[in-house]
């Protein structure tokens, strides 16, 4: 049976987000180690720089994990079929004259498109996009503070414990 409605975000990027929602987090999710997988070996050359690009980014925000390894492969090989066709598209322009003397646009246009649509489906699921990632909240790390709200509410209620 089909779902219905939007597409479930993973707790991961809702907790970045700051869980605008206000909605109940799913304490069940299955919670794998938020480490990177290794690059899959068969990866075109173009997928394998792109991986390498950003995969340490999404490992240490928590969106990329081990289990995630087939989905990050896709956008790589997408981005790097996007690439390789905008850059046919770059040297040889989007229309060529047929034999027959008519005007026809080159097939890299639309391998291009697709792509492009593959990839950015892709990349709002690891928060890649402006849009993704403006609703991402990113902890700084800093756990020493001198705001007085935010060393209540890390002390749970109690005077500063430092």
């Amino acid at each position: 049976m089909a779902q219905r409605g939007r597409k479930p975000k993973p707790t991961a990027i809702k907790e970045l987000e700051g869980n605008p929602g206000k909605r109940a987090l799913n304490e069940f999710e299955p919670k794998p180690e938020k480490k990177a997988p290794k690059c899959p070996t068969w990866l075109e050359p173009e997928a394998k720089k792109e991986w390498k690009r950003i995969a340490a980014q999404l490992e240490e925000l928590g969106v990329l994990t081990e289990v995630d390894m087939a989905a990050f492969a896709g956008y790589c090989e997408a981005y790097a079929r996007w690439k390789e066709a905008e850059e046919f598209i770059s040297k040889h322009g989007t229309i060529v004259k047929t034999p027959s003397g008519y005007w026809q646009q080159v097939p890299q246009v639309s391998i291009a498109q697709t792509y492009l649509k593959l990839m950015i489906k892709f990349c709002e699921q690891f928060g890649l996009t402006p849009s993704s990632r403006s609703r991402i909240v990113a902890d700084t790390g800093s756990k020493d503070s001198n705001d007085p709200m935010e060393l209540l509410l890390i002390n749970g209620g109690k005077k500063d414990v430092r």
